[in-house]
This record gives C-alpha cells, structure tokens and sequence, in this order.
C-alpha cells in the first residue's frame, strides 16, 4: 500500500516538475487577467474605428455592414434553398420555416466535397461547381420544378451595399480562388444558375456563416443577438445601432456587423502578445502578415503552433532526449484533432502516448506530460483571446443599450468549440470573468449556418411582406402637392363663406368677428387683469404696460387646475371655479379692492356682437360644461363676480386664445396680421378689410376674425383625405361629427390617431407579437407629448422603447421603428394640412392689398408647434411651397395669449378714449 502511494505521490511530483518547466518555456502564452482587460479595450477601440466612415479604411477590424436589419421572431413561413461556401465541404440544404406557434422548421441536408482544384482554380469552375451541386440536391429532393428563394453563406469576408450583393475582399481558410477577388459573387452565382435552364432560383441574400449561426440560434433564442464561429476559422457577428454605423445611410434600428475579426493585429496591435512561435507559423502561411489574430486562436494554426513549439523543444534538448523525427519537421503534421485528443485529461497519458508514437517518436512519461501541458497552454491561450475579443463585443451591446446589467446569448459554432473537451467551459469562464455585468447564455448551433441563411432570407420575406401592409396603412396619411393645393382652395372657399352674410349661417368655417380693430402702437400703458382659459389649466395674470421710450410689459401670474368634474358639470359650477381662482389671486397679489380693466381670452368659439360680448357658439377641447352654449360668457362671469359679491372687475374685452396671440406679437412686431394657434386644439385669426366682413356694419379699417377653423370639413368637403383612423378617432370623441379639420391637425387628437394605427397593425400582426395589450385598448393613453419625444431626432431606439414600456407596450426594436414612423406620418399630416389652410389665409391677405408679393408675420403659439421636433419645419415649407408669393415670418409667441388678452384692453381702452375726445 504503502508502494502505490509513494508511486502516487512520484508521478504529482513529476507532473508538476514537468509542467513548472512548459510555464517558464511559454510563460508569454499565459495571459492574466489584467492583460485580457487591455485585450478587450483594444479591440473595443478598433470596432469603433471600424465603424467610422474616416477612420474605417485604415481599420483592421473591418466592421462590415451585412444588411441583416431584424432576428427572426417566430413569424417566419415559407420553403426555402440554402447553399453554404466556406469550409472542407459544400453544403446544400433546404429549409421549410413553420408559422405554427411553435418555431418549428425542417432542415435537409446534403455535404459535397470541396476538391482542391475547384478551390485553389478560377472563379468560373468554383461559381459552376456550386451551382452543379445546387442542381443535383434540387433533383435529389424532387425539387427542380419549384421556384425557392435561396440564401447564399459565403464564409469569407465581403463588403455589402445590400442583402444580396457582396464584393470578396480576400480569401481565407486555405481559399486561392483566381478572378474572385473585388468583385460581386452573387452575380458570379447567378451567371453560373443562369446556365442552368431547367431551375428557377434567385440569391436573395448573402449570409457570413457568422451571420447565419446567429440567426440559427435566434430562430430558438430571441435574445440571441451575438454569433460566434471558432473552428478552422474564426470571427464574430453582433447587433450594432444603425446610428453607429458611418458606412450605411440612416439612424433607425439595428443591423448585424459581421466585424472579421481574424484581421485583428494585422497593424502590430497584438505584436507584444505574439511569441516567436507566432511569427515563425505566420511566415510559413499562405498569406504572411495578415488574420494575425484568427492564427493566434483558429483550429487551423493551433496543430502547427504545437508542433513549432515542440519542434524547438526537442531541438533544445528538452523533449525526447533531443532527438527530432521527421514528423516533427513537417509542416502540418500535428493537426488540431491530436491537440483535442492529447487534452483529454480523464484518459490520462495514454493518447497523448499513442499519438506521439505514431509521429515516431518515442516518449517518456515526462515528456507526455510535457507535450499535453504545452496542448493546453496554447488551446487556453486561445480560448482566453476569443474571450477578450467577445467581451469586448458584449460590453459595447450592454453601453449601447445604456444597461447596467444585460442579459443576451451568443450562439456559436464551429469544430473547435464542439469538439474540443475543454475548450467550451474554458471561454465560458473567463467571458464571464471578464464581464460580470453581463449574464450570458452560450447556445450552440446545431443546424449550422446554411439553416441560418434560409432564415436570414425568411426575414426579409417577411420585412418585405410587412414593409407592404405597414406602407398601405401609411399610404393614405401622405398628401401630394396636388391634394395639398385642393386642401388651400377648398379652405379658402369656406373662409369666403364665412364672410359673407347669406352663407354665412351654413358655413362650416365661421369667421367669427372680434370686434378687435386695431393693433398695439406703443402708447398703450397701465394696470390690466387679464383670464386665459382654453384646456385644462386656467391662468390669471396682472400684466402692467409702460409706454414711451422705456415701453415694457411685465406679468404676474397664477396657474390654477381646472378638474374634470368642473370642466364637464354646470355653467355656474365652472365660473364659480373661476371667480374662485381670480379672488386667490387678487389676494396673492394684495389688490383686491382696486377695480381693474379685465381682458378674458377665452378659447372657444364665440360669437360677439361687440368686443365685450361673447356668445358661446359651443365648447371644444373636451369641455362639456352645461347651459353655455348659446350663452354671452362675460355675462356669465359678470353673474359669478356678483354671486361671490368680494371685488368688482372691468370686463372689457374677451379674446380668443389665437387673437391674443396675434397681439402678443403684433406688440413686438407691426407686421404681424395673423395669429397661430397649433397646440391642444388648432385655430386661426388674421385682419380682415371691414369691406369683406358682410356680417358686421361698416366699410373702413379692418377687424380681427376668429376663424374657427378647427369646423372646415365637417360639411364632408375633406372626407376624401379622411382615413378609417380618423373616423375611429371622431366617432369616440366627446363631439362626433364635429371639428373635424380640428382631428386631423391638433395635439388632443393625434395621439389618439397614432394609437388607433397602432391597434389595426397589432391585429395584423404587424406591432407587438400581435399581443394588444390592456393599455393600448385605453383611449387617450398615447398622449401627443409621446409623438414630439419619440420623433426627436436626439433620441436613440433604444429609449423609445422605454416610452412605449412606460405605456405597457413590450416593444422590440423593429417595433420601435414602426411605432416611429406611425407618429411621423401622423405629425406630418397635421403640419401639411395645418400649412394648408394657413397659405389659404396668407394668399387671401396677398390679394386684399392688391400686392404681388406680400410680406408679413404670423404669431405663433401651441405645445405642438413649439415642442415637437418636426411640426413647425413642416408646417413653414408647405406654406412657402403652397404661397410663393408670400414671404412668411412666423414669430413665437413667447407670453402666451393672457397678455394679449390684456394688450388688447389696452387697446380698447385706447380707441375708446379716442373716440370719446
């Protein structure tokens, strides 16, 4: 007993004595930690170098777009060919994609050899020698007479401009292909097929067999969106932000960069980490100098590093008593399949021995163990590269999705990393070591990339049919020129309508008059109340002008919140508020016993008869309040005043929101004749010659008209640009049937537009796995604020998602930039049709002052025009393109309505002190 334990204790001691002595030999192959670190942060530094437009020329990691723009999502269908270029064998393979619920697909096969004079001969015998094999699997599976799309994996590295199109911009693995080299192979494929009569195929993508391992393992995994090969070659693939990507045109979502990271080190980045084992099997290889990085961790160099590492050994005399055996001195002798083999730890010596033995050499115990020890060394130093070089790509997936822990999956393949018995738990390891903020699911590919590249073409079948139905719901929010110009004449005819007396009683557009006859001209001054009231806050203001050459206004003011429960509840509840809110105010500002000019801007439309008479014409904007309508609002607030019997105020004017806009600016600039509202609701007031005004007595000077525009159309004259969705919007509205120009172009309705496009493309499976979820049914839950955020150009796909996950909707990124186009078209719409009907208002003020080219202001205010990204861009180059003789200013109103309001009291104070000297 005590024998076998000293024998035990004989061979650890040897076997550490042996492996002490590999470690000093290759102590430059062991990598620490700290040095896979700086790995890592180097190859993070030239994926972003690849991926620069400037910088991406003189990049070694070539970052090269695949335009692969989606995963599969389980909703791909259909029957598909797959051919598969790249390693020891052809592969054809066909591949039917079920639409059953269950991701289920069927892959058949078949493996051709790869002659060493097809790959190592001209690009005409490679391209015919493909498309011959793609014949003979057609005819074995009784396919010849079907028309398949077919995905084309073409393992080498290729510069795209589209899915199907790729130039080879060198060969690897082996590959010496004459004439191939810079130009399109799948043009080179389909001569080779067109010589072909009897079969009917079309490449429709091309597909790195990095690529297609990803997709592969996407179809299983949806989190999968990193694919790893790591055989006799080696390279990565990744989801990368379009907004990264300099060499492809556009900002939105996501594609897969194939990053041929092989050519890793090709510039000397790694030279300090290369041995001079490195340098010597780099020299004898066919291409001197470059894929540095894949002959440092690729099964096809590792066999030969082992041999040049043992090679020299022996020649030192540390190996087989120093004698050197033939096999030792041939290149290629030792392949990756014996450094497999000589790794298998649980059989002990014994392979190691025999194949050692059958390179005629004849070794000892200690040199067994030696040869296995300098086996793992350089199988882990390979692992432990990769791994830098992964994590480096798993952080920057992380960075980008701005998370401070990530959860995805790295599909792979490749001989190495299948076969190898220690190699998979070795890269786990240290991945995981490397980016502990990151929990990785390694899932390996067991179809292979040809399955990949069916799916990858099954993709863009189903983008493709999606990218149809998406296009048709969209169709009818794009207006042409031509319908734009019929929107302008048709608004202008309604704005005549509303001005002359016998049609002015059916015109939907009814051009109210606001007794508003002049603008500011700087001698207005003193103390004025002045009430905003339009949505559902109210504001009240003090506002105090000064005149002559130190002209100012300042303003105090208070917002109070209106409740629904007022908004929708009696007349007299809702002035009550009002009065309520005033008193606060009057006491917050210690003057409630002097009796002030009041100005009420009030924005909804009335009908005056006077400057301080007001008839509710009726509410608007979800008010609801009863016995209004049709009443003299100043007489209602008189009545609320003298119900609170506290303090007594001078009504002398009330003003709608868009016309107290109008004078806000018009007291800045004097050419301002227009006033914009394009916020909650949408409206519009301009001066109008007293001549044209039928509907009130009197021919000289001009008067403000409250167009009431929001109405145009509910005569039927737009149904023809009304979509199914604007109807739906209408219908479930507090008002159907009514404002319906109001529907198509205000901030309160165009969410809601948004979310019933978004509901009809759930139903069609278009949105949202098809799921509608309990928040997208609630109306009004899409608030227009969402459109102006997720429209912003600042703003990356990623934290659109977080809005619409704020919304209870579980986007993915293609989702997102649905979602986002849905919210453009929409804006888009309103800004034209709101552009349209104001070039009908600017081209009328053109024609009233005889003049062939008009210039002047218009005064804008509103939460749409002012904070969505897009809408007043818009909406100032339709009005330029529809009203070319006008040069347009648009000023923003920067104090609101409420001192307009009070600006006009001024005014009217003025007149009427003028007109009573």
């Amino acid at each position: 007993m005590f024998a076998v334990h000293l024998l035990a204790f004989h061979f650890t001691k040897l076997k550490e004595d042996q492996i002490k002595k590999v470690d000093r030999y290759l102590y430059h192959m062991r990598l620490s930690d700290d040095v896979l670190l700086d790995v890592m942060a180097r190859f993070q530094a030239e994926m972003v170098r690849g991926l620069g437009r400037d910088t991406n020329p003189t990049a070694t990691v070539k970052m090269l777009p695949s335009f692969v723009r989606s995963l599969p999502d389980g909703s791909e269908k259909g029957d598909f060919l797959a051919v598969d270029v790249g390693g020891s064998q052809f592969r054809a393979h066909r591949v039917k994609v079920f639409d059953d619920g269950k991701q289920s697909s069927q892959l058949e096969s078949k493996f051709y050899p790869t002659p060493k004079a097809v790959i190592q001969g001209n690009g005409a015998e490679l391209f015919d020698y493909i498309a011959d094999c793609l014949l003979d699997f057609m005819e074995t599976k009784n396919l010849k007479h079907k028309k398949l799309p077919l995905g084309f994996t073409f393992s080498f590295p290729c510069k795209q401009t589209k899915l199907e199109e790729g130039v080879l911009l060198g060969w690897t693995k082996h590959f010496k292909v004459r004439g191939v080299q810079d130009t399109d192979v799948v043009s080179s494929l389909r001569k080779a097929l067109q010589k072909h009569k009897d079969i009917d195929l079309d490449v429709l993508a091309l597909v790195n067999d990095t690529v297609g391992t990803m997709m592969t393992c996407g179809y299983d995994d949806q989190h999968c969106e990193v694919g790893l090969i790591i055989g006799t070659g080696t390279n990565a693939c990744y989801m990368e932000e379009m907004r990264h990507i300099d060499l492809v045109e556009g900002d939105e979502g996501r594609m897969c960069i194939n990053t041929e990271w092989g050519a890793f080190g090709d510039d000397g980045a790694l030279d300090d980490l290369r041995t001079e084992f490195d340098r010597e099997l780099d020299l004898g290889s066919l291409n001197p100098g470059k894929q540095l990085f894949e002959k440092m961790i690729s099964s096809l160099y590792l066999g030969e590093l082992v041999r040049l590492i043992l090679l020299k050994m022996t020649k030192e005399g540390l190996l087989f008593n120093g004698k050197v055996s033939t096999a030792l001195l041939t290149k290629g002798k030792i392949e990756m399949k014996h450094v497999s083999a000589m790794e298998k730890y649980k059989e002990g010596l014994s392979n190691t021995k025999e194949i050692l033995t059958e390179l005629n050499l004849c070794p000892s115990e200690e040199d067994c163990i030696a040869v296995q020890h300098v086996c793992t060394i350089v199988s882990f130093r390979s692992a432990n590269l990769c791994a830098a070089a992964l994590a480096a790509i798993l952080t920057r997936l992380r960075e980008n999705k701005k998370l401070l822990r990530m959860r995805t999956t790295v599909g792979i393949d490749g001989g190495l990393y299948k076969t190898h018995p220690q190699y998979a738990k070795r890269l786990h390891k240290v991945v995981r070591r490397l980016v502990p903020n990151c929990d990785v699911r390694f899932l390996l590919s067991v179809s292979g990339s040809g399955k990949g590249a069916a799916l990858v073409t099954a993709v863009a079948y189903r983008l493709a049919a999606q990218r149809k139905q998406i296009d048709a719901a969209l169709a009818p929010f794009l207006l042409s020129l031509e319908t734009l110009r019929e929107v302008k004449n048709k608004m202008r005819t309604e704005l005549e309508y509303g001005l002359k007396r016998e049609t002015q009683a059916s015109a939907t557009v009814k051009m109210l008059p606001t007794y508003v006859c002049g603008t500011p001209d700087g001698t207005e001054q003193g103390k004025f109340l002045a009430l905003d009231l339009g949505g559902t806050n109210f504001r009240v203001l003090l506002v105090k002008i000064r005149s002559g050459r130190r002209r100012s206004v300042q303003m105090y003011n208070k917002i109070f919140a209106i409740p629904l429960e007022i908004m929708q509840g009696t007349g007299e509840e809702l002035f009550d508020h009002i009065v309520q809110c005033i008193a606060d105010f009057l006491e917050y500002m210690g003057i409630k016993g002097a009796r002030l000019p009041l100005g009420f801007t009030f924005s909804f439309p009335c009908r005056q008869a006077s400057i301080d008479k007001g008839t509710l014409v009726g509410w608007t904007k979800g008010f609801k309040a009863t016995d209004c309508e049709g009443e003299d609002v100043v007489d209602m607030l008189r009545e609320a005043i003298r119900r609170r019997n506290e303090f007594d105020l001078d009504i002398v004017a009330v003003v709608n929101d868009t016309v107290g806009t109008m004078m806000t600016c018009g007291y800045e600039d004097p050419n301002c004749e227009i006033g914009l509202i394009a916020g909650t609701g949408s409206n519009v007031c301009y001066m109008e010659d007293m001549k044209n005004i039928e509907i009130v007595e009197g021919n000289e000077g001009k008067m403000c008209i409250n167009t009431e525009w929001g109405a145009f159309g509910d005569n039927g004259c737009i149904d023809n640009i009304r979509t199914k969705y604007d109807k739906e919007v209408d219908e479930g509205s507090l008002n159907p049937g009514k404002q319906r120009y109001e529907k198509m172009t205000s901030g309160m309705y165009l969410g809601e537009i948004v979310r019933q496009i978004l509901i009809d493309l759930t139903k069609q499976g278009l949105l949202f796995r098809g799921q509608i979820s309990e928040s997208l049914r609630k109306r009004g839950i899409f608030e227009t604020k969402f459109l102006s955020q997720i429209e912003s150009d600042r703003l990356a796909l990623l934290q659109v998602r977080r809005i619409l996950q704020q919304l209870g909707l579980d986007s993915t990124c293609e989702d997102s930039i649905i979602v986002k186009e849905v919210c453009g078209a929409v804006s888009k719409r309103a800004a034209q049709l709101c552009g349209a009907g104001l070039a009908a208002i600017v081209e009328k003020k053109r024609e009233n002052r005889g003049v062939e080219r008009l210039q002047i202001t218009v005064g804008v205010d509103g939460t749409l025009y002012k904070l969505h990204p897009h809408f007043s861009r818009v909406l100032q180059e339709t009005v330029k393109e529809l009203a070319p003789q006008c040069d347009v200013t648009f000023m923003l109103s920067e104090d609101g309505s409420g001192k307009g309001a009070a600006l006009i009291t001024a005014v009217a104070k003025r007149l009427h002190n003028v007109g009573q000297k």
